[in-house]
């Protein structure tokens, strides 16, 4: 119904514009009332994000963020940005791949099936070091319906033995029944020496794979022969921008391969798939996602390739180190906001790796839920019904255009070292790629990148989930992170010690003051304290400074730390410190950031150490074990 404007239905018509000017203001008093003082000419300062590779966030974009071009050309045109196709996956969704890693052909066999019987729609399949035996390959795809079920191979450098393998399963269906479309033998010479060092038999494995390709193309349509990985890169520590570069120098020097044997760049083009981690930064999923296919793009164009050819395949993965260890009911939801992030992006294949992969093989529920993820946000959410559902937005615009020039600017870097090859052998990705995660670790370990379950409310009472050990993967190249490394090593020692003593080490707490005035540094302690795998103990609740050194020997714990307000320690920090020294306590540490003028007074007192946010918790909380003889 339309109702006339007469009739005083003007809605938002009557009320003015806000201006920029307007909103920086209320900025500015929110700051104030927090205790901020704001740069008045620009609050909202206050109030950025800084991400890796240079980029900063900020609280509000408006069209004069985004690039001149954005959102640019419809889905399915040249750059790509938009999607790869001009369907995009609302035709039929993304290709929900699912990994499998079991070294026997019977357990694997029994969980693909299972997979592509409920919901699964392809199967990624690792083999030799790290997986099944390229031998049992067959044995392990008995049942398996190869003209309608996609398969990715994931076999290091037997990516050829592989392949024959594969080949007489395909052979043995007759011409009747080609292999599936989205078929891959996952040959990544490259990926294979940063996983393992070895850059002495890449020629060689360079030229296997091109002479496979050759071989594949004329008889084998569909199947593509190369996959460009970015996960041993991401997995290294590498940032967004790093991780696309070092996958743009890797496709570049696989399209030098192969038109270096006479192919044409579109169908050389057509040999590639690429791989990419998908995080729980949505947004940076969704943005370093299109700026890959924009990217791949200009690389197409430059080599003189029809603009049909820059459409690059993409493969997203869960990333494999934002998993944790701890808490691994969490993983769920990360893969979730991943997943989402993938299918929001735009890739056309998307694996959602089961919550327990960081603790084994995983077993039938984890793999149920896993390939869930994705069925309830296709067919529930209908997420993949609407094509770049991200295009347009001031901010994802911005983002994706700033991750793209990055990006290009690493990989120039990597082809003027040589190139992908050249960059590795010589050490230049690894050093770079060090550099990231030493500054990622750092935010790691002062909690400005908090993990949920692990740096940030763990559960020290939790039993995990036993599973089978998973293969051991090749290494010997880059290394294999995690953004829990540091915490879970500390978590490992207090289990230890937990084995061997029967009890935690334990650190009491002394808090000040009634309720108002404690709760909420004993709660922040209590909290740091437990990611470091030790047990926050208060006997009572509250303790006057005379009675501390009784509370504190009841607990059984070797250390104190004090819990109250900035005006109460003035008057009774330094009497329940001594009162604890003199009681045993082997250090006594103080919750938050006293008066500077107090400092020389609490060290007298013994007071040793302050917890505060912001703070280097991993080195506290290591220090502070040494100190209670957690070895």
């Amino acid at each position: 119904m339309t109702v006339p404007p007469e009739q005083g239905l003007s809605l938002a018509t009557d009320f003015p514009d806000a201006t920029y000017a307007q909103w920086q203001q209320l900025v500015a008093g929110v700051l104030r009332k927090s205790g901020k003082e704001p740069d008045d000419s620009a609050p909202e300062s206050a109030l950025t994000t800084a991400l890796s590779d240079g980029i900063t966030v900020r609280p509000l974009y408006t069209r004069d963020d985004a690039p001149a071009a954005a959102p640019g050309p419809l889905p399915g045109s040249g750059p790509f940005t938009r999607a790869a196709t001009p369907e995009g996956n609302a035709a039929h969704g993304w290709d929900v791949r699912q990994r499998h890693a079991r070294p026997d052909a019977a357990g694997t066999r029994e969980a693909v099936l299972a997979d592509l019987e409920n919901g699964a729609t392809s199967v990624w399949l690792t083999l030799g070091q790290g997986g099944l035996p390229v031998g049992e390959l067959a044995a392990a795809l008995d049942g398996v319906y190869l003209d309608l079920a996609p398969v990715v191979l994931d076999a290091g450098d037997a990516f050829e033995a592989a392949a024959r393998e594969l080949f007489a399963l395909h052979d043995a269906l007759g011409t009747a029944a080609p292999p599936a479309a989205g078929s891959a033998l996952g040959a990544d010479p490259l990926g294979w020496a940063a996983r393992t060092g070895e850059h002495a038999r890449v020629a060689g494995l360079r030229e296997a794979a091109a002479r496979l390709a050759g071989e594949c193309a004329g008889t084998r349509p569909g199947v593509r022969t190369y996959v460009v990985d970015a996960l041993p890169y991401h997995e290294a520590g590498a940032s967004p921008a790093q991780e696309l570069g070092c996958a743009l120098a890797t496709g570049v020097a696989y399209l030098r391969d192969l038109t270096a044997s006479g192919w044409t760049v579109a169908a050389a083009c057509e040999q590639l798939e690429f791989r990419y981690a998908a995080g729980a930064d949505q947004f940076t999923t969704v943005a370093a996602l299109r700026a890959a296919r924009r990217l791949w793009a200009r690389v197409v164009e430059v080599c003189g390739g029809p603009e049909s050819a820059g459409a690059q395949r993409q493969h997203a993965v869960t990333s494999p180190v934002m998993l944790t260890r701890r808490d691994p009911w969490v993983n769920m939801l990360r893969t979730t906001v991943a997943t989402l992030a993938a299918g929001v992006g735009g890739a056309q294949a998307v694996t959602v790796l089961p919550f327990d992969h960081a603790l084994g093989l995983p077993d039938a529920f984890a793999r149920r839920i896993a390939r869930n993820t994705s069925g309830i946000l296709l067919e529930e959410s209908h997420l993949g019904g609407v094509i770049d559902p991200a295009g347009g937005s001031w901010y994802v615009e911005s983002l994706t255009d700033e991750l793209a020039r990055a990006a290009w600017a690493w990989f120039q870097e990597i082809e003027r070292a040589g190139g992908a090859a050249a960059a590795l052998r010589d050490g230049l990705v690894a050093e770079r790629l060090e550099e990231s995660w030493a500054a990622r670790s750092a935010a790691l370990a002062h909690r400005r990148e908090p993990v949920t379950g692990v740096s940030e409310f763990p559960l020290l009472e939790e039993e995990l989930p036993v599973r089978e050990p998973a293969p051991a993967p090749p290494s010997g190249g880059l290394p294999r992170v995690r953004r829990d490394e540091a915490f879970e090593a500390l978590r490992a020692r207090s289990d230890a010690h937990l084995a061997a003593t029967g009890s935690r080490p334990r650190v009491f707490l002394a808090a000040l003051g009634p309720a108002a005035e404690h709760t909420a540094r004993a709660a922040f302690v209590g909290n740091l304290l437990r990611a470091g795998g030790i047990e926050p103990v208060h006997d009572p609740v509250t303790v006057e400074p005379a009675d501390a050194g009784e509370a504190f020997t009841r607990s059984g714990a070797k250390a104190a730390c004090l819990c109250g307000g900035d005006e109460r320690y003035g008057r009774e920090a330094a009497a329940t410190a001594a009162a604890l020294r003199a009681a045993g306590a082997r250090e006594v540490l103080l919750a938050g950031r006293p008066a500077a003028d107090r400092a020389e007074e609490y060290r007298a007192a013994g007071i040793g150490t302050y917890l505060h946010a912001g703070g280097d918790a991993v080195a506290v909380l290591s220090a502070l074990l040494d100190l209670l003889e957690v070895s």
